[in-house]
């Protein structure tokens, strides 16, 4: 019987526990995916400790998990064998609330081959973290000249959307603490450091304007951001929706195949780089403990 990491209630890590179940059968256009690894993010420290609860009651147990990589072992009645997520095929993909498993039961026409030269652990932090800020730069309309502020840079999205705005031919400022200074730099980026003092700091470093701003904090990032864009359709956050109903800035992100396929396209060719720290499976508390802590460098990973 496979494992699942599950919890029966809210609350901190520790309520993460192991939890056996009876092997799914995947159904019409699905597929058996054997995980290899499974990306944590904030959303899952949220749900895990309850903070939707009061507009999303959920049963018990209940699982976590939004991102995987793995192998296709197994497909469902109609979908064909010769496809591209054939039997045996490597697969990146998007699940909700449940890829903290070793196997998971997926809709085929959500899953992107995954190359060669990409690792697992890599592999498993793209789908959600390179699907929210290619889609967040899209919807920002981010392109060259463009000066654009991000907050939390080294963070998965961050890491990302720095790289991929730096292509576009945007001049990239990232906040983070200063030890994370260097890495922003390799990524391309102008570094500053969070906190009080940062609006001088980011006028100091861009004296003709910050055109555009990827949030990635909310509140006082928020607040600072307003001050040094006028146009608030080029504020976007991905966590901040008081300020998207108090301020009318975007909220930004999703999902997109097509973007998904780029992003994987990217890691396998050298163009985009994640860092990644791993806990095996049965580690999930130790991981949701260092995601709680707000000091990742890009991704943190279970590996199955």
């Amino acid at each position: 019987m496979p494992t699942v990491i599950a919890l029966t209630r809210f609350g901190p890590p520790e309520v993460l526990r192991p939890l056996r179940i009876e092997t799914p059968r995947p159904g019409p256009g699905q597929a058996l995916v054997r995980i290899r690894a499974a990306g944590v993010n904030p959303v899952d420290c949220k749900l895990r400790r309850g903070d939707f609860a009061g507009t999303d009651p959920a049963g018990f147990p209940q699982r976590l998990g939004n991102e995987f990589a793995g192998t296709v072992v197994a497909l469902g009645p109609d979908v064909p064998a010769d496809g591209a997520v054939a039997v045996g095929a490597d697969v990146v993909g998007s699940a909700t609330a449940q890829a903290y498993a070793e196997v998971l039961v997926v809709d085929t026409a959500g899953l992107v081959v995954k190359p060669p030269p990409v690792p697992w652990e890599m592999a498993a932090g793209l789908p959600a973290a390179g699907q929210t800020a290619h889609t967040a730069l899209s919807q920002l309309g981010v392109g060259p000249g463009d000066v654009l502020l991000i907050h939390a840079a080294a963070g998965g999205v961050g890491t990302i959307a720095t790289q991929l705005a730096c292509e576009l031919g945007a001049r990239v400022i990232g906040t983070a603490g200063e030890h994370n200074h260097d890495y922003l730099r390799s990524l391309g980026a102008t570094p500053t450091t969070y906190g009080p003092g940062l609006l001088d700091r980011v006028r100091a470093l861009a004296p003709d304007g910050v055109d555009v701003v990827l949030d990635l904090v909310g509140g006082e990032a928020v607040t600072t951001s307003l001050a040094l864009v006028q146009d608030r359709h080029r504020i976007g956050t991905t966590v901040d929706r008081r300020a998207v109903e108090e301020h009318g800035v975007l909220r930004v992100g999703g999902r997109s195949l097509p973007a998904l396929r780029e992003i994987v396209g990217k890691a396998a060719t050298g163009r985009l780089t994640l860092p990644v720290r791993t806990f095996p499976l049965r580690e999930a508390v130790a991981a949701h403990r260092l995601v709680e802590s707000g000091h990742v460098r890009g991704k943190v990973v279970l590996t199955v």
